[in-house]
């Protein structure tokens, strides 16, 4: 906790320092040949940014492109982006809204890099079959402004459990449910280790603390909140302001490579995996879960915890939607302000959902992709007769 005070403070200064250089100078994205700088946390969230590069569709759209850059931690990924070590990333989608609006940041969102995608889980001897049965219990998560912290207070909220944010030396009430973060990484072996007993994340950690461990789902976030936003895809809002050949074509090679995905799981589970190209640190039978395994056998009905509570949705573990639904940052925005985080978060009582919906994101581009590959239906997830609008459904 101490390490996320100190992290925000240098992120503060570092936006600080950055904003001031880029009002003072000329703009830094110059060139239309300029270097795609990828980085990434290695999750699943990532696949669609690292496959373009895997399969050479950036390049195939004349992109120079260096190897992509994995980072520990969403505060390392944010400073760097700020410091324009990179100008391409994925951000948990709530950490733009905090960047835009708390630090004034120059980002854009343009477009969904994936849906779904995380789970709570838990230690497989910690008798907990659901949210009610969290009360008193230690929750990581892996930052205060992400989707994981959002759905989770959600659940909680709506079972009359109260989150709170101490030392887990303190002795908790029956009521309450502590949070802290940690990078996803620990969490496997802090929960098998005892340490904590549950945590919200994203894939492949899930699918690493099951196969090492014997962890159970309690819940598949998409279960909660149906093929609901998690990270989306970032750069610098120069790119469409002033280079936007240089933006669709970054768009075009990463919907193409979403695309790829949902048609080659399998492959993408061997490319992203350490026997394969080595983007992800985790094993080719972890990433095929991830990729294949949502089934009601094993996680439905007569299970427990039972993961998978509405079948009838059709959803996925993972799901890879390029289009930012308007109603769904709206939503995130509305739910921030009803999520306990640390620090300063009074910025969002100012923030009108609407305009944040409009404004955070710039969609021309990943319309123009996706008529480009083919139209709607190729995307499950979109709605032919209303593919730009949604309705948001939430339910426990």
């Amino acid at each position: 906790m101490l390490q996320d005070k100190i992290n925000r403070r240098k992120f503060i200064k570092i936006s600080a320092s950055a904003l001031a250089s880029l009002s003072m100078t000329s703009p830094v994205f110059s060139s239309e040949n300029e270097v795609l700088r990828i980085g990434y946390l290695p999750i699943t969230d990532a696949a669609p940014i690292v496959i373009a590069h895997a399969k050479g569709f950036y390049q195939e759209e004349g992109l120079p492109t260096a190897m992509p850059t994995r980072v520990r931690s969403w505060s390392t990924l944010t400073e760097s982006f700020m410091t324009g070590k990179f100008n391409l990333t994925h951000m948990l989608l709530p950490i733009p809204i905090w960047m835009r609006y708390k630090n004034h940041a120059p980002v854009k969102v343009l477009a969904w890099d994936h849906t779904n995608g995380s789970a709570i889980t838990v230690r497989a001897d910690a008798k907990i079959s659901g949210f009610a049965d969290l009360g008193g219990k230690q929750i990581a998560i892996p930052y205060w402004y992400s989707m994981h912290n959002i759905i989770l207070q959600l659940g909680l909220h709506k079972i009359g459990l109260k989150p709170v944010i101490q030392p887990q030396s303190v002795k908790l009430k029956s009521n309450e449910v502590n949070l802290f973060i940690l990078p996803p990484s620990e969490m496997p072996i802090s929960l098998s280790g005892k340490k904590i007993d549950g945590f919200i994340v994203a894939e492949p950690f899930n699918a690493v603390s099951e196969i090492k461990t014997g962890a159970r789902i309690m819940r598949f976030t998409g279960d909660i909140w149906k093929n609901h936003p998690c990270c989306v895809v970032v750069m610098n809002e120069r790119f469409p302001a002033t280079k936007p050949e240089y933006t669709q074509k970054v768009i075009n090679a990463i919907v193409r490579a979403q695309l790829w995905i949902m048609d080659n799981p399998e492959k993408t589970a061997k490319i992203l995996s350490r026997e394969g190209k080595g983007y992800l640190p985790v094993s080719q039978k972890t990433l095929v879960r991830v990729f294949t395994k949502y089934d009601i056998k094993t996680y439905g009905k007569g299970s427990l915890p039972q993961a998978i509570k509405h079948p009838e949705w059709n959803i996925s573990r993972i799901g890879f939607q390029p289009y930012p639904y308007p109603s769904a940052t709206a939503f995130i925005v509305e739910q921030m302000r009803k999520t306990l985080m640390e620090g300063d978060a009074e910025f969002l009582k100012k923030l009108d959902p609407d305009f944040v919906a409009k404004d955070l994101a710039d969609d021309r581009f990943v319309k123009n992709a996706v008529a480009k590959f083919g139209g709607f239906d190729k995307f499950p997830e979109i709605n032919i007769e209303s593919p730009w609008d949604r309705e948001e459904i939430i339910e426990l």
